[in-house]
């Protein structure tokens, strides 16, 4: 007796199957789309679908990413906060606050002269190496001691293999811009032809080139030259940036010549 209802059960499956099939539907179709084949990328290694990853939760009140260029309207107004600012900003490069050096000179100096890095030897004082006895005779043909520049590095510490790319995409050239004009000195040396890159001009293909600083209203005559280094092994280098010197320091009225020595 209670096998009656079961098999009246199935009778009626069956009868509706059937009338179905007579109906010509014999296919089952969903509306949303079943994807049959697993894609490689989803398959452990039977060939099995793996399970759904699982997303991250996301994170209420997160901090916001870190930057990772210089912003030119956060750099410091005054030099003394330049100067600390130097030290201590991250961005300047990956190798923490360590070893850096910090600049020297008094604000609107005759001479500031910006170089490429520290020297290995430099901690407390820039340029206290080979390079730097070099600028100190050079200093001494032009007239000056170091008490009467403005001394600065583009990098902040010593770096043997500079990744200049990277500097210029962290906004270095930025930096030194603000930096110049925060000293407004009377004059403008640059030795390195990679700080020239970066405060907005072409390599010195010479040794020695006449040039315009020109960055917020403010214009200051500028030399450029070869790295004290380059300088160091090319006697006829140093030749030729005392002639650009003579060039640009024989009258003191003339503060826009931009031509090159010889030209």
């Amino acid at each position: 007796m209670d096998q009656v209802p079961n098999r009246q059960i199935l009778d009626d499956i069956t009868g509706a199957l059937d009338w179905w099939r007579e109906a010509g539907v014999d296919f089952d179709f969903l509306d949303a789309p079943r994807q049959w084949i697993v894609p490689a990328n989803e398959q452990d290694e039977n060939g099995e679908r793996l399970p759904p990853r699982r997303r991250p939760p996301v994170q209420e009140n997160a901090p916001p990413p870190m930057p990772t260029r210089i912003d030119p309207t956060l750099l410091p107004a005054e030099l003394a906060a330049f100067r600390e600012w130097w030290l201590r900003e991250s961005l300047l490069d990956d190798g923490g606050v360590a070893g850096r050096v910090a600049p020297m000179g008094p604000p609107g100096a005759k001479l500031m002269i910006l170089v490429e890095t520290p020297e290995a030897q430099d901690s407390a004082v820039l340029l206290s190496g080979p390079q730097g006895k070099l600028l100190d005779a050079m200093l001494a043909a032009f007239g000056l001691g170091r008490d009467e520049i403005y001394l600065a590095s583009a990098l902040p510490r010593h770096d043997p293999l500079p990744d200049w790319r990277a500097a210029g995409n962290r906004g270095i050239g930025d930096a030194l811009a603000r930096h110049v004009n925060l000293v407004s000195p009377q004059r403008l040396m640059v030795l390195g032809g990679n700080v020239l890159s970066l405060i907005g001009h072409e390599l010195p293909q010479r040794a020695a080139v006449l040039r315009q600083f020109q960055h917020e209203g403010c214009v200051i005559p500028l030399l450029a030259g070869w790295g004290l280094a380059a300088l160091t092994q090319q006697p006829r280098a140093k030749a030729s940036f005392w002639n650009a010197w003579l060039e640009w320091t024989k009258s003191e009225t003339d503060t826009t010549k931009l031509t090159e020595p010889g030209a």
